[in-house]
């Protein structure tokens, strides 16, 4: 399952924010220029959860106002040999989505901003080919605004099985993120730099990313990667929902019985760039048995490495 008037010229910088992510505490800023001045007089609600129409949809995302914060858990990567690892006691990022708020989802909604090499679906239900992008990898985009800081962080957190990393963060921009309107270019001021909405969501995707430390709350109740002991579905389901206040999707791979994948779903009080996440129940009943054990495998040695602490003011 996957998803899916201009304002005046205001350049929004975001202050420092303080996370926690594993053992280790620390600062980071996220850099954005999204314009929300003309925000000031939009209605304060949460998505999904308005009683009008939103007439300003750079200050709500519409109408895909059930975000998602998307997140794996692979054992092995495929490119160990070319250096691409897992980050070591650690979930990877999947991806930020918008599905609607009433279950359904948008996907592949701006085919000028199509960067996905290897588009899923390659057509629409509604008969729509989306063509394989072509151009240059979107981590050149991302060298090219200077965001070396981004793009090592998502070389060690956002991180592909089977393909190149920078393959995975093209598909969840072009797939879900035009998807979202708070990244129409529309809501970004003048000067607008080429781009610019794609290292916005970015900066989004991971923020949110730090919200959920998968890793560490099943941690915190003893559920731990392990090839000797298995655990029920309704005891991760708990721990989770302990620490968030919902249930979020789990997902289960081999028949059910292998943790893969969770979603966490949520309402948003103003945008997912900068907005308050609500944390509400999955609308996706999980994947994994509920009768059978369900095994949070080990990564082996060889396909994981500790990245906890090495990147300066970014929060690990």
């Amino acid at each position: 399952m996957s998803r899916i008037s201009y304002s005046p010229a205001f350049l929004v910088s975001l202050t420092v924010v303080t996370a926690t992510f594993g053992p280790a505490q620390s600062q980071f800023v996220i850099e954005s220029t999204a314009s929300l001045q003309s925000c000031r007089s939009a209605p304060v609600v949460y998505s999904c959860e308005a009683t009008e129409a939103i007439a300003n949809t750079c200050c709500i995302t519409t109408p895909g106002g059930l975000i998602l914060q998307t997140q794996f858990w692979s054992t092995w990567t495929g490119l160990e040999k070319k250096g691409q690892k897992l980050p070591k006691d650690s979930w990877t990022i999947h991806g930020l989505w918008p599905d609607n708020c009433n279950g359904s989802f948008e996907q592949y909604c701006d085919a000028s901003r199509q960067f996905d090499p290897h588009p899923s679906p390659a057509k629409l239900p509604n008969g729509t080919v989306i063509t394989p992008y072509k151009g240059p990898s979107v981590d050149t985009l991302i060298k090219a605004f200077g965001r070396n800081d981004l793009l090592h962080f998502m070389d060690n957190y956002w991180i592909n099985q089977g393909g190149p990393n920078s393959d995975l963060w093209a598909h969840e921009f072009s797939k879900h993120g035009t998807c979202m309107s708070t990244f129409d270019l529309a809501c970004f001021g003048s000067p607008y730099r080429k781009h610019e909405e794609i290292m916005n969501y970015y900066d989004s995707v991971i923020r949110a990313f730090h919200q959920y430390p998968t890793f560490d709350m099943l941690a915190a109740f003893g559920i731990v990667p392990s090839n000797k002991t298995a655990y029920n579905l309704a005891d991760i389901q708990s721990a989770l929902k302990t620490q968030t206040g919902a249930t979020p999707y789990l997902g289960c791979s081999n028949n059910g019985t292998a943790l893969s994948e969770v979603w966490y779903f949520n309402h948003v009080l103003g945008t997912p760039q900068y907005g308050h996440f609500k944390p509400v129940e999955s609308t996706s009943a999980s994947s994994c048995s509920t009768t059978s054990p369900i095994w949070y495998y080990e990564r082996t040695a060889t396909s994981e490495r500790e990245v906890r602490g090495v990147f300066g003011n970014w929060p690990l």
